[in-house]
């Protein structure tokens, strides 16, 4: 019986709108699956592609004629159905196409980068070498001894930029030939061990060893460490190689001279690339009554909701009931996920939960490299198949969101309120938490979401009954809601007791707190030195070149720095523009307080927190633990400093200048502003003593403030329901934003306005703009944007469906191709 023909269709890693249909080789029928990669070309050069199998089916492409599958590249599948219908949600709600989808959802190290490989034509006669040129003989003799070459690496050798000419001659001469090659990024781990072999194992032959190797010391050295290292671990004659070099500070060419004399012997081993914890655990932490009732409220909402709200103030103890949710989830077998916004919280929440669960749980988010996030990702996959407990939950930013689970329970979405949860590029541009509820929904799973400042969204939702909420209104242990002062900078700057950024209150009560050895958190919600220098001759500011925005000072390599491109050039000692050697920074960043805190206290160690302090994966731990062993006195910090983390010795806080963020054009200003100045403040005296906040600005009396200093989240709330329903905002209406984007302002402003007409005829009034935002230029390309306000009884699907009407029709004119469209639904 003659074997079917099988079609596949596949999701290729490219922001393309449709799937792909190919051809399945008949001998790879039987091992295809849905969830598989398979290695497919695409394009004119059929350059080769590792695209996921969505489809499979008898019937041929009637478009086109679909090409031949090159190979599978798994056994089994690495993506389960759960996880196919969820990514059909994000693209199909956010406007995405299902690449985009699959590159944010998958570490790069399961994608497969296409490498054009060069090797000699084996049929090339020796004799036409002759005839070759100068760059040509280059790159056939570095054949001739590497056997195979990448673009990149003859790039190298000839140290010219463009090497296709030079390439393609030699293909037109039949000197070489072209691979396309797909390189695995994923590589096992391997540590080198070391051991004797079995001549130096046995005790006849150690006379004659130890007379072949007296002579060098650092050989007899290293052989007696290898002796008492390896004693340690019994039966287990084996030592890690780089741990035997480092007992004796050896090289590596010591170790391997005693490989040539048939001493030692060198193999790998693969190994996991995330530690064990070997650690003693801690049991249960008993619950006051407050967390009791909360927990019984939260069971009890369980039964009727999927999605249950707790509003707990800070320091209320919210964590230790995720604790007790997750010890019910993993005692029915179930897997959990734990969403934070931010990797510095991940950081000190991860040594908190491993006291309680150890290797259960397990840590995912960007600042791993690929391989680690591969590993965690295909233990998470094989839960499934070995109901191994190791990784059973797993805590992450918001991409952990994509990991395979198979039998979700629970996932708790801490400090739901964050802005952090929302992915802005590249596409597609979900939001984490609101995305995390349709993945539970698809396993059927229950979903905790925490804040002690909820998004005005998400508090709406629960009072409308769509989810369950549960208050918690007091503190753990009875400690007080931290006093919140307010120092009016404008009062004190016209008696000139400022002391530079600092007012005398807030300098009051940081040497009260030093003089107690207790600890200070300082936020600032600028990093770098000064946010721009101006002339006071002519009052010319440095502004980027590639943007419409001021260059930022940064102070440690006395450079002025471009925060959207990164172009960066030397500080100016004169004026750019009138030559005028009176020039002044203005304004204030944390790189400014750190140094301004070391002058007036100069015995308190300060660290800072801020992106440029914390770009190197384990950054946020060092600082973390630095400040909680209490060998830093000050953290000064943007918003970093203000998500969810937890120090004991902090009891003063202070909020530098909150005006700029009352005063920032969003309509979610004023809930933003209250949600940060709260969330700082929680971070002081949070066990035994009553914590201090000070707030620095210029209008004492805003009602926002007043909120602050009073704790008044419902009044904040009832202000903004107010405002957010009489303006048409969110949680009233949905929110579309459109963002265009051409290197020409002319085209830009007619492709706009061409485009918002044509969204103004399927949609009337509910269209804004074009307008052009706070900074209209970035990267040298001019930016103009355009908002959707939808009612929320309008379908999903039919406002997608007009809105990529609008889009192709428009991008069908040759006129505007080159005017770049990024849809943003629910922006934040």
């Amino acid at each position: 019986m003659p074997k079917q023909t099988i079609f596949i269709d596949v999701i290729l890693p490219l922001s393309l709108p449709n799937l792909f249909t190919y051809r399945l080789p008949v001998e790879l029928n039987e091992d295809i699956q849905i969830g598989q990669r398979a290695v497919v070309p695409f394009g004119r050069g059929g350059k080769l592609y590792s695209a996921l199998v969505k489809h499979i089916h008898h019937s041929p492409p009637t478009e086109y004629q679909a090409k031949y599958v090159e190979s599978l590249l798994d056994d089994k599948p690495i993506v389960n159905q759960k996880q196919l219908k969820h990514w059909d949600w994000i693209a199909d709600y956010y406007i995405a196409n299902p690449g985009d989808v699959f590159n944010a959802a998958l570490p790069g190290a399961l994608k497969l980068a296409s490498e054009t490989k060069i090797l000699i034509n084996g049929e090339f006669d020796g004799d036409a070498v002759a005839d070759l040129t100068d760059r040509e003989y280059q790159i056939y003799e570095a054949l001739e001894i590497r056997q195979i070459l990448n673009l990149q690496e003859i790039s190298e050798i000839l140290n010219i930029k463009n090497v296709h000419k030079v390439v393609k001659a030699l293909i037109e001469k039949k000197a070489i030939i072209v691979e396309e090659d797909l390189k695995r990024k994923y590589k096992v781990k391997l540590i080198p061990f070391v051991r004797l072999t079995e001549y130096a194992d046995n005790e006849k032959n150690l006379e004659e060893i130890f007379n072949q190797i007296t002579r060098s010391k650092k050989q007899l050295e290293s052989l007696m460490s290898f002796i008492r290292l390896s004693n340690r671990y019994g039966e287990r004659k084996e030592v890690k190689k780089l741990e035997l070099q480092k007992s004796t500070n050896a090289s590596a060419s010591i170790i391997n001279e005693l490989v040539k004399k048939n001493i030692f012997e060198i193999y790998e081993v693969a190994v996991d690339r995330i530690g064990n914890y070997n650690k003693e655990l801690i049991g249960d932490k008993t619950l006051n009554e407050h967390q009791e009732k909360a927990l019984t409220e939260v069971k009890e909402h369980f039964k009727e909701k999927a999605v249950v709200l707790l509003h707990g103030v800070t320091s209320s103890g919210k964590t230790e009931l995720y604790i007790k949710l997750i010890q019910e989830a993993i005692a029915k077998g179930e897997q959990v996920l734990y969403l934070l916004p931010e990797i510095a919280l991940t950081t000190q929440l991860i040594v908190r939960l491993q006291k309680v669960f150890g290797d259960v749980i397990g840590v995912y988010h960007s600042k791993f490299n690929e391989n680690e996030r591969v590993e965690v990702w295909n233990k998470v996959l094989e839960f499934e198949q070995t109901k191994s407990s190791k990784f059973q939950i797993v805590m992450g930013a918001r991409s952990s969101m994509f990991l395979p689970f198979s039998n979700l329970g629970l996932i708790i979405i801490d400090e739901e309120h964050e802005n952090s949860f929302k992915q802005y590029n590249p596409a597609p541009r979900y939001n984490a938490r609101d995305t995390s509820i349709v993945l539970a929904n698809i396993h059927k799973a229950k979903v905790l979401m925490g804040s002690a400042t909820p998004a005005v969204e998400t508090y709406w939702n629960a009072t409308q009954g769509k989810y369950g909420l549960v208050e918690m209104t007091k503190r753990h242990g009875g400690v007080q809601m931290p006093e919140v002062l307010c120092a009016d900078i404008k009062e004190a700057t016209r008696k000139k007791k400022m002391k530079s950024h600092f007012s005398p209150l807030l300098m009051e009560l940081m040497e009260e707190a030093f003089e107690k050895k207790e600890q200070v958190i300082l936020f600032q919600n600028r990093r770098g030195y000064a946010p721009f220098l101006l002339c006071e001759e002519c009052a010319h500011v440095p502004e980027c070149k590639n943007c419409d925005v001021s260059l930022t000072y940064h102070k440690h390599n006395n450079q002025l720095k471009c925060h959207y491109c990164g172009t960066n050039k030397q500080m100016p000692s004169t004026c750019g523009k009138c030559g005028s050697p009176r020039v002044t920074l203005k304004g204030f960043g944390t790189e400014q307080i750190e140094e301004e805190l070391a002058l007036f206290f100069p015995k308190i160690k300060v660290a800072r927190m801020d992106a440029d302090t914390t770009r190197a994966k384990n950054a946020y731990h060092r600082l973390i633990t630095d400040f909680e062993s209490g060998s830093i006195d000050v953290l000064v910090g943007t918003q970093m400093v203000t998500k969810g983390l937890d120090f004991d010795n902090v009891s003063v806080v202070g909020i530098l200048n909150a005006d700029n963020m009352l005063n920032f054009p969003d309509f979610r200003a004023f809930e933003r502003s209250y949600q940060l100045m709260s969330q700082v403040s929680g971070r002081s005296g949070r066990k035994a003593k009553r914590g201090k906040v000070l707030i620095q600005t210029y209008e004492p009396y805003h009602p926002i403030i007043r909120q602050v200093i009073e704790h008044d989240y419902l009044g904040m709330y009832n202000d903004e329901i107010v405002q957010r329903k009489k303006f048409k905002y969110p949680p009233y209406q949905r929110l579309v934003h459109f963002t265009l984007k051409h290197r020409d302002s002319n085209v830009l402003n007619e492709g706009a306005r061409e485009f918002v007409l044509a969204l103004k005829a399927k949609f009337g009034d509910r269209v804004l703009g074009p307008d052009f935002p706070v900074i209209s230029r970035i990267k040298n390309q001019y930016i103009k944007n355009a908002m959707l306000k939808v009612e929320r009884e309008i379908s999903v699907k039919k406002t997608r469906q007009l809105v990529m009407e609008v889009k192709n029709h428009f991008e069908a004119f040759s006129e505007y191709k080159g005017v770049r469209i990024t849809i943003d639904v629910d922006p934040m």
